[in-house]
């Protein structure tokens, strides 16, 4: 199968629409009207050119390319039945004949990340993710015996390039040929756990419990995020590995008083057996901290 996700090189940006919107930034990404580089790099970002999410009223429009790279904006319907581990679930079909596109977005503690894919029409795909983070943020307060170590704990979502289920693309009327069918793209969900070292400033977890529900055949391997950097503003880039050998990249963002929050997303490819050696995967994570007001039950540990 001959596919491609298309690069791009353009920052991504957040902009606002309304009330209750999480992603505060204005359409340049600033208060002054001065453009500014996203935090994303451009292999996590890809195709999302930008992405706005009113949270109140459950709305989302996402803006990427075309295949002349003209930008375009789509407005997105909220698909309460696609949601998939805490995360808030959308899509986008313009007529049956057209890509269908699925999203998935989550927010805590103003920390934010997005998914977007198309699935499959022609044997081509796109897809990106954003992230980032609205308010202030301060580092942990760590004491001695902590040594700076902070957790985060929770669960994840991402999207392939491959076929998943069905259910939510257009009907089409009977004998339309097969090679104009557009496809679902497949989700792939798991469970993620970060460790991140506030004394020397450095970050790794592992992606796990991965499942692609509608791909029996698919048998994911534990993704581990690589221990790299945290610089001073709280965002942080690494590499991806499967037995710490390199299949993708992985960045993020810590968020709020005491970073109570960490959002980030995956790209990773060539790396799920039972599937074909072409397939790729976006996806994220929006993680509350151990012992805060989001903490994951698997924080809850017996004391030493």
């Amino acid at each position: 199968m001959r596919r491609f996700w298309l690069g791009l090189a353009a920052a991504s940006v957040v902009s606002a629409c309304g009330g209750g919107n999480p992603f505060a930034t204005t359409d340049d990404g600033t208060e002054t009207g001065t453009d500014t580089e996203s935090i994303v790099p451009e292999a996590l970002a890809n195709d999302l050119e930008s992405v706005s999410y009113n949270a109140s009223n459950q709305t989302l429009s996402v803006s990427g390319v075309s295949l002349d790279e003209t930008p375009f904006s789509s407005s997105y319907v909220r698909k309460p039945a696609l949601d998939r581990n805490g995360y808030e679930a959308y899509t986008v079909q313009d007529s049956s004949l057209d890509r269908h596109s699925t999203a998935y977005v989550r927010e805590i503690e103003g920390g934010y990340a997005v998914v977007v894919a198309t699935g499959g029409q022609f044997n081509y795909y796109f897809a990106g993710t954003n992230y980032d983070r609205t308010g202030a943020f301060s580092a942990p307060v760590t004491d001695q015996d902590s040594g700076g170590l902070v957790s985060y704990a929770g669960t994840y979502v991402g999207l392939l390039n491959t076929a998943g289920s069905s259910e939510d693309l257009l009907p089409v009327a009977s004998g339309t040929p097969a090679e104009l069918l557009p496809s679902q793209g497949a989700e792939i969900t798991g469970d993620v756990f970060i460790n991140a070292d506030f004394r020397d400033n450095t970050v790794n977890g592992v992606i796990y419990n991965r499942v692609v529900p509608d791909r029996g055949e698919a048998s994911p391997a534990d993704l581990e995020l690589s221990p790299d950097a945290i610089t001073e503003d709280g965002t942080f880039t690494g590499t991806a590995t499967i037995d710490q050998v390199a299949v993708g990249e992985y960045g993020g963002i810590f968020s709020g008083a005491n970073a109570q929050s960490v959002a980030g997303s995956v790209h990773a490819t060539n790396h799920i057996d039972g599937l074909p050696a072409t397939i790729e995967e976006y996806g994220i994570f929006v993680l509350g901290q151990c012992g805060g007001d989001h903490s994951d039950p698997v924080c809850d540990q017996p004391a030493p």
